[in-house]
């Protein structure tokens, strides 16, 4: 598998029109047919005006509120940050972001799966591919762990598990829940070599990650969500007690 990080031009907030940076940037570097295209939310946001100017009249614990689906009020004693569930995924702050932002704070895409449906029309339109899929992805901490990793927001063009149910494993016994995200796994590496300063490099193409079903399936349901209840982890998230979004 190979991560192909390509470097653009600044988009500023609080718009900026991410399909000519896209065109521009496919020209020095055309993906290729079963290839992923990557692109981080915050250019998502920029490109549909996402933003709101940071001034004394937004107050950013109101704005995550807003936002947020659920959110928990701010106790810990070192760290100032609103813990908060949106679009059924744990994230700091909602996903508000104000780094790179030029003095704004950068909102979640507001129909990210519908954006990266887009950017796929575009991309197979302009380039003439037939198989190949389109992640928007993020980043975040996880609970016990020094540091950030990517996440895929969201996606289009192929299917999003790969499944080993009914298989066996090394020594014959048959696996019975195990599933890879094949999203956030690709998500992950892709931000790992887009960074998070001033690298510039808000696109990346994975090229022959290999067994991947690329299809232009519209899903009822995200196939990666899980219900708080059918969660593994629901003994913690169901007696923790949220506050509902505005």
């Amino acid at each position: 598998m190979q991560v192909k990080v390509i470097k653009t031009r600044p988009l500023v907030p609080p718009q900026d029109d991410l399909l000519s940076v896209l065109k521009h940037s496919f020209l020095k570097y055309k993906p290729k047919e079963k290839s992923v295209v990557i692109v981080t939310s915050k250019v998502v946001s920029i490109w549909r005006g996402d933003c709101i100017k940071i001034d004394k009249k937004t107050d950013k614990d109101s704005l995550i509120k807003k936002e947020a689906d659920f959110y928990l009020k701010s106790t810990h004693p070192k760290y100032n940050v609103m813990l908060t569930m949106k679009d059924n995924i744990l994230i700091p702050t909602a996903g508000i972001d104000e780094s790179n932002s030029n003095g704004y704070y950068v909102m979640w895409p507001k129909n990210p799966f519908a954006d990266a449906k887009e950017i796929y029309n575009f991309t197979k339109k302009e380039f003439k591919l037939k198989n190949f899929g389109v992640i928007i992805s993020d980043s975040h901490t996880t609970p016990l762990r020094t540091g950030i990793v990517g996440f895929g927001l969201a996606y289009y063009g192929f299917n999003p598990l790969r499944d080993y149910r009914g298989k066996k494993d090394i020594f014959g016994r048959k696996l019975k829940m195990s599933q890879t995200n094949i999203v956030d796994s690709l998500a992950s590496a892709a931000v790992y070599e887009m960074g998070e300063g001033a690298e510039q490099t808000p696109i990346a193409v994975i090229e022959d990650a290999g067994d991947i079903k690329f299809e232009t399936k519209t899903y009822k349901k995200d196939p990666l969500l899980i219900s708080i209840n059918e969660d593994i982890y629901s003994p913690f998230l169901k007696n923790v007690k949220w506050n509902k979004g505005k």
